[in-house]
């Protein structure tokens, strides 16, 4: 964080402030964990402090210190928009368009508080007065570490909030394997450690919880997968009903589109699937080398993201979908095949 961002961000902290902090809609670890680590560094400077989600997030996220003291705006809404309302400041992490928290979005657009953005996602709006973006960064709980470093308070370094960073950090870089994480990320994550952040517990807690039905959903998954070798591409399908027969719960299909990328010679992998509540099919992309999902999400699915890992969706249903996506990757077969 450059020295201007420090010192702007000095200026609205150096009296006690009413401070909201805001992650996005269908919050992962990386929401949780910055959004956590960044609540407890305000409060210990003496901030009047409160985390808003948009919604609800996996059960596998809710051991995280703090994780009680989030308000849910899809739960408690009322509850949530006094805050909004008290507000002087509000950050928000791990986005950087007001499109991408739902329903908050008109709350959000009609409050009166400064804005600080701290995003590593591409293309930031410019809703914020401080906007601390960085797209090179391996997730922004790694970008919360540096925030706290710009404002020379390493010093308040704890345990809650070294392991709500911690988390954000493995989860973002599919623990610590994706081309994001830097020399910089690992020694990050290593005053981390030695600040309490017990890295074997915080693995098991987030990927060693599995349910039988989600492991039987990941078969089904696996079984529905479709390789197009001529495209150098893999891609899964979930319907409604196969979800609502494994007792879907938020976060069971996350990861799943990582293994139609670990197939051998696959560059280029997705995930559809449908939402008969949202009446949509919720796509995920994920990709290696210079095939940029980010490009292709925002091109043809409403979504974004960064270059190897996005997010979309579809208003058609999913055989249509799906049948419009193979059409697609005829656009970009000599992208594909020269990525391969």
């Amino acid at each position: 964080m450059d020295k201007k961002i420090a010192q702007q961000v000095k200026t609205f902290l150096q009296t006690p402030q009413n401070i909201v902090i805001v992650g996005h809609k269908n919050p992962d670890g990386d929401a949780v964990g910055s959004c956590m680590g960044l609540y407890f560094f305000l409060k210990s400077l003496g901030h009047n402090t409160q985390v808003v989600m948009p919604n609800d997030y996996p059960n596998f996220l809710k051991w995280m210190p703090g994780n009680e003291t989030i308000c849910t705006y899809e739960k408690e809404t009322e509850k949530c928009q006094q805050f909004f309302d008290e507000a002087n400041i509000v950050f928000t992490l791990d986005f950087n368009s007001f499109t991408r928290v739902g329903d908050l979005q008109g709350v959000l657009e009609n409050c009166k508080a400064n804005f600080v953005m701290i995003d590593h996602h591409q293309a930031p709006g410019d809703y914020a007065v401080v906007t601390y973006s960085d797209v090179g960064m391996s997730s922004t709980s790694e970008m919360v570490y540096h925030f706290m470093a710009g404002l020379d308070r390493l010093d308040l370094l704890s345990e809650n909030i070294a392991t709500n960073l911690y988390t954000g950090i493995m989860t973002d870089t599919g623990s610590f394997r994706f081309s994001s994480t830097t020399p910089t990320t690992h020694r990050v994550i290593a005053h981390l450690m030695e600040a309490g952040a017990n890295g074997t517990q915080i693995h098991n807690n987030i990927y060693d919880t599995n349910t039988p039905d989600r492991i039987k959903l990941l078969g089904v998954a696996l079984n529905n997968m479709t390789i197009l070798p001529e495209y150098n591409t893999a891609f899964i399908t979930l319907t409604q009903q196969e979800l609502d027969d494994h007792n879907f719960k938020k976060g069971d299909t996350e990861g799943f589109v990582n293994y139609s990328l670990s197939v051998l010679g696959i560059k280029f992998a997705a995930i559809f699937i449908e939402n008969k509540q949202e009446n949509i099919v919720k796509i995920s992309f994920r990709s290696k080398g210079e095939f940029s999902v980010n490009k292709f999400a925002r091109a043809h699915y409403n979504g974004g993201g960064h270059n190897n890992a996005a997010g979309g969706k579809s208003d058609k249903n999913l055989e249509d979908t799906v049948t419009e996506f193979i059409s697609i990757l005829s656009n970009y077969k000599n992208a594909l095949q020269n990525n391969a």
